[in-house]
């Protein structure tokens, strides 16, 4: 997959409060960048937590689901667009499905 705005993630896990999402965040982006999505159950098969919800979109919980990811994925295009990673609170207080936090 082509993961679209992975620097988002980088400046996330960069900031002193959220640096312990690092090593879970690069692995998500590494597993991400080397698969080949399909449908959602090829998501589904490797993540078994995974959300999915309108508009194509995808919630990963990141380190035992102390943060949360939020992408929307165009299968036929091989493209994952990061629209939100934040804390489990904060992802509470946004409407998953049409959020994009990263204009």
């Amino acid at each position: 997959m082509h993961v679209v705005a992975n620097s988002k993630l980088i400046v996330f896990y960069q900031d002193p409060i959220y640096r312990d999402a690092e090593p879970a965040l690069k692995a998500w982006y590494e597993e991400a960048k080397k698969a080949k999505w399909k449908t959602p159950s090829d998501i589904k098969a490797r993540y078994a937590s995974a959300s999915f919800i309108a508009n194509n979109r995808v919630v990963f919980n990141i380190k035992g689901n102390d943060y949360r990811l939020i992408v929307a994925v165009a299968y036929k295009m091989q493209y994952v667009f990061i629209k939100f990673v934040g804390t489990h609170k904060q992802y509470d207080a946004v409407d998953a499905a049409t959020i994009d936090q990263f204009k």
